[in-house]
């Protein structure tokens, strides 16, 4: 397989597991105002994920970066065309970092729930904008013959795309409730359960549609086996969910993001981004590509570095991997 080819693989793996790790982030954020009854039970879900959520954003910023020296006209027409979406994701993952960090800073309730407001928009706009970013990348956008997007945000808001952004706002909560099942005890725990079955019901309805549509448009024999494997994860997670089986449940519906993205991604090979006004000026692996030696640079970097970030980050989800409920919640102490 040449360079180009196992780096377009690599940023597949990459967007899988930032989609696989935030998603249950962004969906815990979600769930703050649809699961949580009180400031205690927000509190628990807020900790579940405050010690790994800034690790989580560590594999946007590499496969961000992995694209821009992998693919740099890729990036370029990626990050102009689609500038407005990505400026609010940029914005929305700032203000959220931000509002992890100090809402705890004081004791009023008005400040606090402001910053809850916070964790909860700018946890689901960015799961609803990533479905439409790669909903628009699979299906195809505006490339004119200079590599440049020629169309309008709103061309970008298109049904299919709105549908890829419903169906990856519903499974990333069903994810992050699944994930709240699994690190919760009491009663936050058995509702969490229940609205998971509720979530996955609805994920299961949008993603076979949302799916099929893709695999008709750009499929082929290697996407659909990609897309059944997505559909049977989804409904085995949401089986083992309702047999309370939680690890099993949260393994499944990590499958199914998983297979999902590698659905998007083969669908698309070997382009990049397709033009729909024109087949010859789609964007694809080999016409993007650095150059061989740069490839080569990168490989041995990628070979070094990510066996200490998987180490450091299963490090960090064995360390806090114990469950919590309201009972651990102590009372902030302020100075």
């Amino acid at each position: 397989m040449e360079l180009h080819n196992i780096w377009f693989v690599l940023i597949a793996v990459l967007w899988t597991g930032y989609f696989f790790l935030e998603g249950f982030d962004f969906g815990v954020g979600v769930l703050t105002k649809v699961l949580a009854r009180d400031r205690s039970e927000r509190r628990v879900l807020i900790n579940t994920i405050g010690p790994v959520w800034d690790g989580n954003e560590v594999w946007l910023l590499t496969a961000g970066g992995a694209t821009f020296a992998a693919f740099p006209d890729w990036y370029a027409t990626l990050f102009s065309g689609f500038y407005l979406p990505l400026l609010i994701i940029l914005v929305c993952l700032i203000v959220r970092g931000v509002a992890f960090e100090y809402r705890a800073k004081r004791p009023e309730e008005h400040w606090q729930r402001n910053w809850e407001h916070a964790i909860f928009w700018t946890s689901l706009l960015p799961a609803f904008l990533w479905g439409v970013i790669f909903a628009n990348i699979v299906y195809g956008v505006r490339i004119g013959p200079d590599k440049e997007y020629a169309g309008s945000f709103f061309d970008l808001l298109n049904t299919h795309a709105i549908l890829g952004g419903l169906v990856t706002l519903t499974l990333f909560t069903f994810h992050g409730a699944v994930f709240t099942a699994l690190k919760t005890v009491g009663d936050i725990r058995i509702r969490a359960r229940r609205l998971a079955t509720t979530l996955g019901l609805v994920t299961a309805a949008l993603t076979l549609v949302f799916l099929s549509w893709t695999q008709s448009h750009s499929g082929d024999a290697k996407s659909f086996a990609a897309m059944t494997v997505a559909v049977l994860a989804l409904v085995a997670a949401l089986g083992a969910n309702m047999a309370g089986r939680e690890g099993w449940s949260f393994a499944f519906s990590g499958v199914t993001i998983a297979a999902t993205v590698a659905m998007l991604f083969l669908a698309l090979f070997p382009d990049v981004m397709p033009s729909s006004l024109d087949p010859e000026w789609s964007l694809t692996v080999t016409n993007t590509s650095s150059s061989p030696y740069t490839l080569k640079i990168m490989t041995w970097l990628a070979a070094i570095a990510t066996p200490v970030v998987l180490l450091y980050q299963g490090w960090t989800y064995w360390v806090f991997r114990k469950r919590i409920g309201t009972q651990h919640i102590a009372e902030p102490v302020h100075h």
